[in-house]
């Protein structure tokens, strides 16, 4: 039996904004995350006699998504940090939240996924480990190190140096 558009647009379509947000931090790059998604909705029309109703739509879309990423072959740019002016111009906050986004994009692909799936997405350790394909403990061992990571990178101790006064 073909699966009706209805359907498909009732448990799929609602994650797109979601899959989209996740793409963007996963690739930093605005044009490929769209195509990452395009990609994985595709994939999960095609693929969607497959889903078991009932079962996690979510995490069956993400697992989607990471697999298309991998196959791809796409990898993780390092972007240089803005020039000085504008990052002077710009609010505390949005400096803030450039250092941490710096901080996400320099950790490697394994604890970043997992921090975003976790933290920002919401999935349990259990979900991701499903999502991941990996041992719910190399789940919980990246998370840890990347919340280690996170941690060291962001310390006060880093940005003393510029705030003489």
């Amino acid at each position: 039996m073909f699966p009706s558009q209805a359907e498909f647009e009732r448990i799929v379509m609602p994650e797109a904004p979601r899959l989209l947000r996740f793409a963007r931090r996963l690739t930093k790059d605005a044009a490929g995350a769209e195509d990452l998604v395009q990609e994985t909705l595709l994939k999960s029309w095609r693929n969607f006699r497959q889903f078991q109703p009932g079962s996690n739509a979510r995490a069956w879309l993400y697992r989607i998504l990471l697999n298309s990423f991998y196959e791809q072959g796409r990898k993780i740019r390092a972007f240089p940090a803005p020039a000085a002016a504008a990052v002077m111009n710009t609010a505390v906050m949005k400096m803030e939240r450039l250092e941490i986004d710096q901080a996400l994009q320099s950790l490697p692909l394994e604890q970043r996924t997992v921090l975003l799936l976790g933290v920002v997405e919401g999935f349990t350790c259990r979900e991701m480990s499903e999502i991941l394909a990996v041992p719910i403990g190399t789940v919980m061992s990246r998370l840890s190190r990347a919340r280690q990571s996170l941690r060291e990178k962001l310390a006060p101790e880093r940005s003393v140096a510029g705030s003489k006064g």
